[in-house]
């Protein structure tokens, strides 16, 4: 049906434009051309140049025949070279893969192959693995090596260096927009926990949404200096590599995660904002004391996944950083949600904020809708901070799917909504509180047990510095909690029997757990805990 608003006001060229990121550098470097872009060292690059490699590198991949549609993967650290390619990759039209550093060279194979990868552009710290990756392919693609000074010699990957492809490339090299803002800009494979990984499709609107999502979120302002402490290889870095161009700030590169080298950066640079799993957090707390003196600014910390316990929170703020807890997953683009903040809480006891803090929140801006859900019958649940259900998300932040998979695609969209597999609980207030991953609740003798409360009653024993908690089989129970712990250098003599009397004192009997191992965690790249390694390990326990 029409009404009077649709005649004659069709959209075109004068009011339409395709929303995407990579139209956030160039506005900058008209801007600003002269502000700080990229500190790396002792590489420091402004607006104008930073814009200028970018064309360089899109001209020079366009002109060794790299087109609209075409998959260019990089294996590369938090270095200015992952900067550019956010953006010159998707300049022509082709979509950035950017590759997990800690994976080997199988899986690694696996990822080019699916992708079917035109260009790989690696770092040589990573130059065997790439080797071996490529060695194994049918269909070889060009390889281009970057050596960065920070590093070392490494491994030469390729005899064709990043900085000579540069220079075949055209620095007023006019690229254009998408024809179509649901163009593909990026693939990321997710972790590939059990069979192989999958590849997570992203689209212009979707970066170019949730790239200010995070800035409106975190209420940014101009100007950020952002320490990239969270690898751009995930979730394209939660699409902050676009967010902190947009605001005209300053990327100050990290090849890797060095609690001493991170609070140095945070002194010499006046960081301002950076992002990380709450074990980031965790480490700057352990850090030296020489190393955590002299921080006289606020820092804002984005963090994802459980939240740090009340102790860790505190701790952190007394060191002056502020903690803002987010939620989201590979197939959103990163954090979609955030636990928002009110100033009535900020009166409230540590314990009672740090709870408050826990939970992940409501939709970001630009998140369509949120639901916490009755898989089955994709019916809510009520708001009662009790009932425990699925959160499905929906929006233009959500991926367009799974790549040569439509069978998981359709399945993860069904009912009309992406399917996250986490559970959580719905608050009166409509903050959502996640209480386990599907694959993570324990099911002792009929009754659910949260990992995460368990964990959580764990971090608050002043001994232990990291814990998780996993499904042990049982006989009787058909399965137990089982802990694994990681003590405080300083800890003393602690034993399994300290720890289970302490959960004791805090836990239901059924949730206390039968089992505590004492050991270092497995870990992601991005600092996420393997629980499915913990799982193997706790089935072969006698």
């Amino acid at each position: 049906m029409t009404s009077i608003f649709d005649e004659g006001l069709a959209p075109r060229d004068a009011n339409y434009a395709v929303q995407s990121p990579i139209d956030f550098i160039e506005r900058t470097a008209s801007v600003y051309p002269n502000y700080p872009a990229i500190i790396h060292g002792a590489i420091r690059r402004n607006w104008a140049e930073t814009y200028s490699r970018c064309r360089r590198l899109a001209s020079a991949l366009k002109g060794r025949g790299i087109h609209r549609g075409d998959t260019v993967a990089v294996m590369l650290p938090n270095i200015p070279a992952m900067v550019e390619c956010h953006f010159a990759v998707p300049m022509i039209g082709a979509v950035l893969n950017t590759l997990n550093v800690r994976l080997d060279a199988d899986a690694i194979g696996f990822m080019l192959e699916h992708g079917e990868a035109k260009v790989v552009i690696a770092d040589r710290e990573f130059g065997q693995v790439i080797k071996d990756a490529v060695s194994g392919l049918k269909d070889k693609p060009l390889v281009i090596d970057v050596d960065d000074p920070e590093y070392g010699e490494g491994v030469q990957v390729s005899d064709l260096d990043y900085e000579a492809l540069l220079k075949e490339g055209d620095p007023e090299f006019q690229w254009s927009f998408p024809a179509d803002e649901w163009d593909a800009i990026s693939l990321n494979y997710t972790s590939g926990t059990t069979g192989n990984p999958k590849g997570v499709v992203y689209h212009h609107r979707g970066a170019y949404v949730n790239a200010l999502g995070n800035q409106a979120v975190w209420s940014m302002g101009m100007h950020p200096v952002y320490l990239w402490t969270l690898p751009m290889f995930h979730c394209n870095g939660w699409c902050f590599p676009w967010t902190i161009t947009a605001m005209a700030g300053t990327h100050v590169c990290l090849r890797r995660v060095d609690p001493e080298k991170i609070l140095q950066l945070i002194r010499d640079h006046q960081v301002t904002h950076m992002c990380g799993a709450p074990i980031v957090l965790n480490a700057l707390l352990n850090a030296s004391p020489e190393a955590k003196a002299g921080i006289d600014h606020e820092v804002k910390s984005m963090t994802a996944g459980a939240a740090p316990p009340a102790q860790v929170i505190g701790a952190i703020e007394e060191l002056g950083i502020q903690v803002t807890h987010v939620y989201g997953l590979t197939e959103v683009y990163g954090p979609v949600t955030v636990c928002a903040w009110k100033s009535e809480w900020d009166e409230l006891p540590l314990d009672e904020r740090a709870k408050l803090k826990a939970r992940q929140g409501v939709r970001y801006h630009t998140m369509g809708g949120t639901m916490v859900g009755d898989p089955n019958t994709m019916e809510p649940v009520p708001k009662d901070g009790k009932t425990i259900g699925e959160i499905f998300l929906r929006g233009n932040t959500v991926m367009k799917g799974y790549l040569k998979n439509p069978t998981a695609t359709e399945e993860a969209f069904r009912g009309g909504w992406f399917h996250t597999g986490d559970l959580a609980v719905w608050h009166e207030d409509g903050y959502l509180e996640i209480k386990d991953r599907l694959k993570d609740i324990i099911i002792s003798g009929g009754e659910n047990i949260s990992t995460i409360e368990v964990e959580d009653t764990l971090y608050r024993h002043p001994a232990i510095m990291e814990a998780a908690v996993v499904a042990r089989p049982d006989e009787k129970w058909g399965e137990t909690p089982c802990a694994f712990v990681t003590l405080k250098p300083e800890a003393g003599d602690v034993s399994e029997e300290d720890i289970i009397a302490f959960c004791r004192e805090h836990l239901a009997r059924f949730k206390v757990p039968k089992t505590v191992v004492f050991t270092d965690l497995p870990k992601t790249s991005t600092g996420k805990i393997q629980k499915f390694v913990l799982r193997d390990q706790a089935k072969e326990l006698n």
